[in-house]
């Protein structure tokens, strides 16, 4: 009698055991992976493409790039280079409706900052003065941030990825004068800044590939 009940009990936990395993097996299976393609920046020539695995019911983890070329776009430096990985949360479920991120990105620039378009004069601590458009800054920055958007499902295999990232941005970098390629600044070595400002953001066209 009591090898019958231990062979019994055998059989239900190998049973058990078997369904707990062809049930990982299934949730492994049901994992997707999308690749995707910023819309909202080729038409100036910018790439942004990326990948998006799920890592389950709810969480996503995804790697993407940004690749600015220009050396010169609307008449300002605009050559700038980032990598960015973030975690996603879906209130329903992964790659649908509404979610929020936590994102951590690198980049390297050569660019014109913004407050430096405008016509104007700057002076450095050695009483140098310049001509604030023909100044721009070389450097990197480390970046760490929140991400708020919305995938919208096309088809089967088609989503559409509606996102924006706002952070701190912790930037080094030395600043020169177009017109004598020299540096404009007075720093021996890297100027540092920090600031919060969007980031990321846009119109993913992502498409299932798994």
């Amino acid at each position: 009698m009591k090898y019958k009940l231990l062979v019994s009990f055998m059989s239900l936990f190998s049973l058990g055991n078997l369904n707990a395993q062809e049930q990982e097996q299934a949730t492994e299976k049901g994992k997707s992976l999308y690749v995707k393609g910023n819309a909202l920046f080729l038409p100036i020539g910018v790439l942004n493409g990326g990948l998006e695995y799920q890592l389950s019911k709810k969480y996503t983890l995804q790697g993407d790039v940004f690749v600015s070329p220009w050396k010169s776009f609307a008449g300002h430096e605009f050559q700038y280079y980032s990598v960015s990985l973030e975690g996603r949360y879906y209130f329903d479920e992964a790659f649908k409706h509404w979610y929020v991120g936590a994102n951590l990105a690198a980049s390297s620039f050569v660019l014109q900052k913004w407050n430096y378009w405008g016509s104007g004069t700057y002076t450095n601590d050695r009483g140098e003065k310049y001509k604030k458009s023909n100044l721009y800054q070389k450097g990197v920055s480390l970046i760490i941030g929140v991400t708020a958007g919305y995938q919208f499902q096309l088809s089967e295999n088609w989503n559409l990825d509606v996102y924006a990232t706002v952070g701190t941005s912790q930037d080094f970098y030395k600043g020169y004068d177009r017109t004598t390629g020299k540096r404009y600044d007075v720093a021996t070595g890297f100027n540092k800044s920090g600031e919060i400002l969007p980031y990321r953001g846009g119109i993913m066209i992502s498409y299932k590939i798994k």
